[in-house]
């Protein structure tokens, strides 16, 4: 059976276009070539309360995975752990074993910098102040941990919005925890770039193409203008056979290419 996922991103720089979204366009890629099926991107801002709306619409819906990135740092505005305690109706409280990881990460920084003792400020608590019941995560490159929950057939993960440090707790601890989720489900795709043929006459060549081919989803993506149109048509199928998810692709991939050529398209690249 397919798992799926949905991301949640924190911040309000992303709101406003200040920064742009790269810890869900990398959490998405990561997680599909997985064979995880991700559902859902939300952003919403540094707000507890609108966080933790966010949260309990997801877990409604009920994926096997929800992944948060952003607001667990040290500052007032980050405010990702008060959300899911909100949403969870849980109570935020001090994790012994996320302010170990805290107090020693600061430590690792004073030693570096000849300082003997290091001050556990109320900011740096903070970061260790985690919903009951939840496992904090490793943070291999920054201080603030990430944490996991298991919310009934939900496994909730928040992870910083640093980009290295999501994409360090990433790999470490949870890019395990998905492979073994998905089982040997994995994500295969091929494209095609086609001149001389417009989206509007192709589309119900694919619409048939998918009608008869239900497990392999086939999206045009234009290039060019409608005077001079240039596309790229990929196809992806997520299976656990390997051999058979192949084939698939491969049958849709010529069939594909014979509609092209006999619509008056030109095939430019095939990959």
């Amino acid at each position: 059976m397919i798992k799926d996922m949905e991301i949640i991103c924190v911040g309000n720089e992303l709101l406003i276009g200040k920064t742009l979204n790269t810890n869900a366009h990398w959490i998405a890629k990561q997680a599909t070539t997985m064979g995880i099926t991700v559902k859902r991107i939300t952003v919403v801002a540094d707000e507890a309360r609108e966080i933790a709306t966010a949260i309990r619409e997801t877990l409604n819906r009920k994926p096997d995975f929800v992944l948060t990135t952003g607001g667990l740092g040290p500052t007032f505005d980050d405010k990702t752990l008060q959300g899911i305690a909100e949403a969870l109706n849980r109570k935020l409280v001090v994790n012994m074993k996320a302010l170990k990881m805290v107090k020693d990460k600061y430590e690792a920084y004073a030693s570096e910098k000849g300082a003997e003792t290091v001050e556990l400020t109320q900011s740096r608590i903070k970061m260790a102040t985690l919903p009951e019941k939840a496992k904090p995560l490793p943070n291999p490159v920054g201080t603030a941990p990430g944490l996991c929950i298991d919310q009934k057939k939900t496994v909730l993960i928040a992870l910083p919005g640093v980009p290295s440090e999501m994409k360090a707790i990433f790999h470490e601890t949870v890019a395990l925890q998905l492979r073994r989720a998905s089982g040997r489900n994995t994500f295969y795709e091929k494209s095609i770039y086609v001149d001389n043929l417009m989206e509007s006459s192709l589309a119900p060549l694919i619409d048939k193409l998918m009608q008869d081919n239900p497990d392999v989803y086939v999206k045009s993506h234009p290039k060019g203008g409608e005077n001079n149109p240039h596309m790229e048509i990929h196809m992806s199928i997520t299976a656990e056979d390997a051999e058979i998810a192949k084939k698939k692709l491969r049958k849709v991939a010529t069939e594909l290419s014979g509609v092209v050529k006999e619509n008056g398209g030109k095939i430019i690249v095939f990959e």
